[in-house]
Order: structure tokens, then C-alpha cells, then sequence
């Protein structure tokens, strides 16, 4: 409207048809624009479908690993395609059942990749299934970012595979940290799952950080998941009588670990990492998890305006559940994708991967998300206790990247 008006003037000006006055008015009748209508809503998603993969843990002793991260990509498809999809198309979901197990995480990749011809892969949330997930993904072109994985060496795989999660180096840094300054432990015991990459990475990582801040590590001692008795293990830290005693595995095995641990008479806290969170902690734990904490990537009670809605919409979708970090990650994936494939210049595997990596200051409920050179996540990170009747993880601090 501004270019057609200055036109007129311009025409009107060079035959002299009018005088001032013609041309104030002219003026005034450009400039009075009717009001805008209302924008449209967008409509929903009704093209040919853009096939996604999903590989998770949908059954088997993490199961609500694989569940949760599940739930929290088909909440942000089914947004995703009703506000419209990508020009028209909606996205589609390919899912496969890793059961835990990394032999079936790597055929399940394959089947996606090679049968299904996805565009891109969502998975997975144990390091050690990425770990053998994420090579197929790499060799097939074809752009991978885990929800959860946090071990270092999954991104290390090649330039196709992603994470919007932290890392060990930085949740172990904001265990030890938060055992030093707000618990003022003076002392720690590790208690790794020595069959986890996971596992063994963040208690490495933990251990470093805890003596650089000045702790004392008095005991160190391994189990492997799946276990029943921990009692030589509680019986060395026990003896050793730390402060706090860090447990970075699977609340599959941390429940059975806290109620042995207060049978033996300790009663320090426990802490641990993301691998605790899970409705089912407090189940098997009962209130002998009560007064723990571990590192996560967001808490349901924390206070952030995106937190909120997000829950909300998680539970009017499943009826009433309240997400935990794995469906918030799960969630925060598939967004990050959608926001990538609508900036990529086709979904061919190289433009896309462009496009993630190009990924700045995304507004996640997980936290706001930038990815770096390493094709991982700089956030923050939060830590929740276990408190209440029953226990469920209440947010206590918020750690920064330093």
C-alpha cells in the first residue's frame, strides 16, 4: 500500500490533474485501511504424511523410560499437525520396541532407516542403546537426536547424531556441586552400575568434580543392574561412613538400593541422576527414598510459564498424568525437529542435519536449548528431592553451565 500511494503521487504530481487539496485526500483515503480481520486458524495437517522414527524401551525393566518418551513425541505430532503440519503434510510416526536391549536398539534403527525410509530417528534414552542405535543412523545419512542419552560418546558417533539433553561432564559437575554447597558434604560414596556407559560415566564424573570442590571420595564400590542384594556393597560404604552416597543408575535398581540401605542403618542421603526419574522410584522405594535428590532436566513444580502449559496438555492428553523428564525430553525432540525441517531446505539427510545443528536459543520446556560444535545441548540443569506422602520429586535448586 505504501509503494502504490507514493505511485499515485507520483503520477499526479507529473500530469498536474489536481491540486493540493485532491492529493491530501487522495492521502487520506489510502491511508484509511480497514481493520484487519482476524487471523484464520490454522488447519490441520492433510497431505502426504512425513514418516519419523521413534526407538525407545516400551517394555522391559525400564520400560517407562520408552513409555514416557513415547507419549511426549505423540503430544508434540499431534500440536504439530494441527496447527497445519509442514506446508500441509502431517507428520507420521514409525515406532519400534528396543526392549531394553541393545541388539534390538540396532535393528529396530535399521528397520527404520532401511524398511520404513524415515526421514529422521527420535531415540534413545539409554546411553547404551544410542550407543548401538546411532551408528546405523550415521551410516545411513539419516539425522538422529536422543532425547536423554547423556554419555559424551553418543554424539561422538558422527555428525548425524544429535542430543537435546546435558551431558555427564555437566549433570556430574551439578551433583557434586549441589553435595558440596547445599547438602555440605564433606564426603561421598559411588555406588555405580558397572553395566551401564551411562552409569559408569557420570559416577566418573561426579568423582572428579566432588574432589575439585574439595570433597573426599571414601568409598567406591560397583553392582551390576538387575541385582537383589546390595549388602556387600552397603556394608563397605556403610564402613566408610560418607556423607552422601551417589548412585548413578536406574530407579529400577536405586529403590531396591535405598530400602537396603536404611534396613543396614544409613541413613545419609541419596543422590543420583536423570536414570531416577520415574513414578516408579517412590513404588519401589516407598519412604526409604524420601529425603533424596538427583539431578534432572526440569521438574513438574518448577516455575516456568512453558512448564505449565505443557503439563496441562500432557495431561488432558493421558488422563491427568503428570509428565516426568523423560516425556518432557521426548517432547522437546520432536519440537526441535519440527522447528528444523520447517528452516531446512528439503528433508533430504544432509539439509536437515543442517538445520538442527543450526538450532539457537530454542524455547524447550526443558529449558531454553542451543546446539553446539559437538551437536549437544548447552542448558541447565535442576535438582529435585524426593519429599512428601508419597514421595515425588519436588525442585529444589536450578545449576547453570559454567
Amino acid at each position: 500500500m505504501f509503494e502504490s500511494l507514493l505511485s499515485r503521487r507520483s503520477v499526479l504530481s507529473s500530469f498536474a490533474i489536481a491540486g493540493t487539496c485532491a492529493v491530501l485526500c487522495l492521502a487520506a483515503a489510502a491511508s484509511a485501511k480497514p481493520a484487519a480481520a482476524p487471523a484464520a486458524a490454522a488447519k490441520p495437517a492433510t497431505g502426504e504424511p512425513i514418516l519419523i522414527g521413534h526407538y525407545g524401551s516400551l517394555t522391559g525393566k525400564e520400560a517407562t523410560f520408552g513409555q514416557s518418551t513415547s507419549n511426549g513425541i505423540k503430544l508434540a505430532i499431534k500440536e504439530f499437525n494441527a496447527k497445519g503440519g509442514l506446508n500441509g503434510r502431517p507428520i507420521a510416526l514409525k515406532e519400534y520396541d528396543t526392549k531394553g536391549e541393545a541388539k534390538e536398539a540396532t535393528l529396530a534403527v535399521t528397520r527404520l532407516v532401511k524398511s520404513d525410509k524415515v526421514v529422521a530417528v527420535l531415540g534413545e534414552v539409554a546411553s547404551t542403546l544410542s550407543l548401538a542405535g546411532g551408528p546405523v543412523c550415521q551410516e545411513a545419512g539419516i539425522p538422529m537426536i536422543t532425547p536423554s542419552s547423556t554419555n559424551p560418546r553418543v554424539t561422538a558417533i558422527g555428525d548425524m547424531v544429535f542430543r537435546v539433553c546435558f551431558i555427564d561432564p555437566f549433570q556430574g559437575l551439578a551433583g557434586a556441586k549441589f553435595a558440596r554447597e547445599n547438602l555440605k558434604a564433606k564426603t561421598a560414596a559411588i555406588l555405580v552400575d558397572q553395566a551401564q556407559a551411562y552409569a559408569v560415566g557420570l559416577g566418573d564424573e561426579f568423582k572428579k568434580n566432588f574432589a575439585k570442590f574439595g570433597g573426599t571420595i571414601a568409598a567406591e564400590t560397583t553392582y551390576t543392574g538387575g541385582a537383589s542384594d546390595f549388602t556387600a556393597q552397603l556394608t563397605t560404604i556403610r564402613a566408610a561412613k560418607p556423607d552422601v552416597i551417589y548412585i548413578p543408575g536406574y530407579y529400577t535398581d536405586v529403590g531396591n538400593i535405598a530400602l537396603q540401605a536404611r534396613k543396614a542403618g544409613i541413613n545419609v542421603p541419596l543422590l543420583g541422576g536423570d536414570g531416577w526419574d520415574s513414578e516408579q522410584l517412590a513404588k519401589i522405594g516407598k519412604d526409604a527414598i524420601e529425603g533424596c535428590f538427583y539431578t534432572n532436566h526440569y521438574a513438574p513444580d518448577q516455575p516456568d510459564a512453558r512448564v505449565r502449559t505443557f503439563i496441562a496438555a500432557y495431561g488432558k492428553e493421558f488422563g491427568g498424568s503428570v509428565p516426568d523428564g523423560l516425556g518432557a525430553l521426548g517432547y522437546d525432540a520432536a519440537n526441535i525437529l519440527f522447528d528444523a525441517m520447517k528452516r531446512s531446505k528439503s528433508l533430504a539427510g544432509k539439509d536437515l542435519r543442517d538445520a538442527i545443528a543450526a538450532t539457537k536459543n530454542f524455547p524447550a520446556v526443558t529449558g531454553e536449548i542451543t546446539i553446539n560444535a559437538q551437536r549437544d545441548a548447552v542448558k541447565s540443569a535442576v535438582v529435585v528431592e524426593m519429599a512428601g506422602d508419597p514421595p515425588s520429586p519436588k525442585y529444589v535448586a536450578t545449576v547453570k553451565p559454567e
